[in-house]
């Protein structure tokens, strides 16, 4: 299945502080705040939405095409996706710009104290699906990006008829209801956390039956609880994947997305697309960043068997 990924790429720089930010903030001042702290560890790590599920796809066989705008310092991050299998043809550097970055710094209790700077992602609604040579994508990943070309890929979808799914999480408390409404009204599929998922309701007013009147399938999924898939056919309930530890959070959602997608991709049943996502989620949790880890399909298909029963079905990752 040919997919078109869309959404942020970034680049995170991580800093701990080796105390509290509370021993340090007076509260009867905080109108003259003006306060530097100096970190004794920072580590810079590839990131972003967008590039963490192509990613995933990729190690799973895929090869995925990332629709991204991206900054003059992309050079190296590009050459790491490329090399696993990502095809960046349609993510164009902005001139004079760098890479969408995310600045944070946490101390011991795990407060955080951090800055986004959007960079070239600013300029995302620049990149069209209709400049697309050749034959459309099978499917599009419309994840959090600049609002308005989340906004601008829906109409784009509708418009060439081209399957999306709609992926809005962290972009929802940006969004207008009747924005979101007509992403998800008009989408394939969607992807939501629990809490995003209570507020798409809100903001949208549909009901998990309304949804479904639209919708093929959608994914809620409930960290440390697994997930579940509401779909025509039924509810289907994943536990996740059993994990030794967790070193960094960030990306494990991503990771689900891509590991569910390549099954999906495949005609695979919910259980088991669901169980590809958890699994692949525990190799972020248990490394220092969202494209920290690596495997083969191989390697995964060995792991996912550790624990699930596939019946011989995951053959098919490894030809």
């Amino acid at each position: 299945m040919d997919i078109i990924v869309t959404g942020s790429v970034a680049y995170d720089y991580l800093m701990t502080f080796p105390g509290e930010f509370k021993d340090h903030i007076l509260p009867e001042k905080l109108e003259k705040i003006s306060l530097s702290f100096l970190v004794d560890s920072m580590v810079r790590r590839r990131g972003g939405i967008a590039a963490n599920i192509a990613y995933t796809l990729a190690l799973l066989g895929g090869k995925p095409r990332m629709m991204a705008t991206v900054g003059v310092d992309f050079e190296d991050f590009r050459a790491w996706l490329e090399s696993k299998g990502v095809d960046t043809s349609l993510s164009p550097v902005i001139k004079d710009t760098y890479t969408a970055s995310f600045f944070a710094t946490t101390d011991q209790s795990n407060a955080q104290m951090a800055s986004f700077y959007p960079g070239a992602m600013a300029h995302a609604s620049e990149v069209s699906l209709r400049d697309l040579d050749g034959k459309h994508p099978d499917l599009v990943l419309i994840s959090p990006n600049d609002p308005s070309a989340m906004d601008q890929y829906v109409d784009e979808c509708k418009d060439l008829g081209i399957k999306y799914v709609y992926d809005p999480s962290q972009q929802i408390v940006r969004m207008e209801d009747d924005g979101l409404r007509h992403g998800v009204e008009n989408a394939h599929a969607l992807f939501v956390n629990e809490y995003e998922f209570e507020l798409t309701q809100k903001m949208t007013g549909m009901s998990k039956d309304d949804l479904l009147k639209h919708l093929e399938f959608f994914v809620i999924t409930l960290g440390a609880e697994g997930a579940v898939v509401h779909s025509r056919d039924g509810e289907t309930r994943v536990a996740a994947a059993p994990t030794e530890q967790v070193l960094d959070p960030t990306g494990g959602g991503d990771a689900f997305r891509g590991g569910f997608l390549t099954g999906y991709s495949r005609g695979w049943d919910w259980q088991t697309c669901a169980q590809m996502g958890g699994l692949a989620a525990t190799y972020v949790l248990e490394s220092e960043g969202p494209q920290e880890h690596n495997y083969t399909p191989q390697e995964f298909v060995a792991c996912y068997r550790q624990h699930y029963d596939d019946d011989g079905l995951l053959d098919e990752l490894t030809k």
